[in-house]
């Protein structure tokens, strides 16, 4: 009862904040961190699968919002480094799971032929399963073409080991003899990233209320701007979108004046 006497509400104020952002600057990349989905699960007495299937859900309407936006570049966390080692099985099988039913759906999703997606994935996918980096593959291959719009999905990421990663490539190209002249500045090292092509991001959101990148693409986050959402990710609105698209727009981006 309380939802629908509150809809009229919602719709007035997602009028009103629609107002506010129509007319102003939309970030170009935008980065999500969807937190929360074992917490929604405790305080809806759920599943953690149920979680992350609620959460899975989410990502493809929010990925529609952003492409309504014009947002050209979205990458998402989808699951870090520490996670994918250090969660139980039953987890990250539940994790792994949907983020292979994900991968394999978008193969049909409209999104991604109406907005042309080409859709990449950083991170260390060898730990995935052979089915997985096949979906990957598969996804990769049929999206290449697409030059629109940009979805990264960070798959067994890390920050910091992405820029170890780069260093590593970087000095055994140089033992090779394939790099003469070693002189290491950020678009001699940015050739060795995960994906060299990424642009910074913009705009991160993070969801659940924690205060952290938690390893996120430090590299491409020097200067970005960060909003943090109460909400928990599978509760994530249009209005919260919304509110860190007003977020963004209403700070000045002095990129460390």
């Amino acid at each position: 009862m309380q939802r629908k006497l509150m809809t009229p509400l919602y719709f007035f104020y997602e009028k009103i904040l629609w107002n506010q952002i129509k007319n102003g600057p939309m970030p170009n990349h935008v980065g999500i961190i969807p937190d929360g989905n074992r917490r929604w699960a405790k305080s809806n007495n759920s599943s953690v699968s149920e979680a992350y299937l609620q959460g899975y859900k989410k990502l493809k309407e929010v990925l529609i919002w952003l492409a309504e936006l014009g947002v050209k570049n979205v990458t998402v966390f989808a699951l870090s480094t520490e996670n994918c080692d250090k969660r139980t099985k039953y987890e990250l099988e539940a994790i792994l799971n949907y983020i292979k039913k994900g991968i394999d759906d978008l193969l049909n999703e409209e999104y991604v032929y109406k907005y042309q997606v080409k859709v990449r994935t950083i991170g260390k996918v060898e730990k995935l399963s052979d089915g997985l980096r096949l979906s990957i593959s598969n996804v990769v291959e049929k999206t290449s073409s697409f030059n629109k719009r940009r979805l990264t999905l960070a798959i067994c990421y890390g920050g910091r080991q992405e820029i170890l990663d780069a260093v590593s490539k970087l000095m055994d190209d140089y033992k090779k003899g394939s790099v003469k002249d070693l002189v290491l500045d950020e678009e001699v090292l940015k050739k060795y990233f995960y994906d060299s092509e990424l642009e910074d991001i913009d705009l991160v959101i993070r969801t659940s209320g924690e205060m952290r990148i938690s390893n996120f693409l430090l590299w491409h986050l020097a200067y970005s701007e960060l909003f943090f959402c109460e909400v928990y990710w599978p509760e994530f609105r249009k209005i919260d979108l919304w509110r860190a698209i007003r977020s963004y727009q209403r700070r000045k981006r002095n990129y460390g004046a």
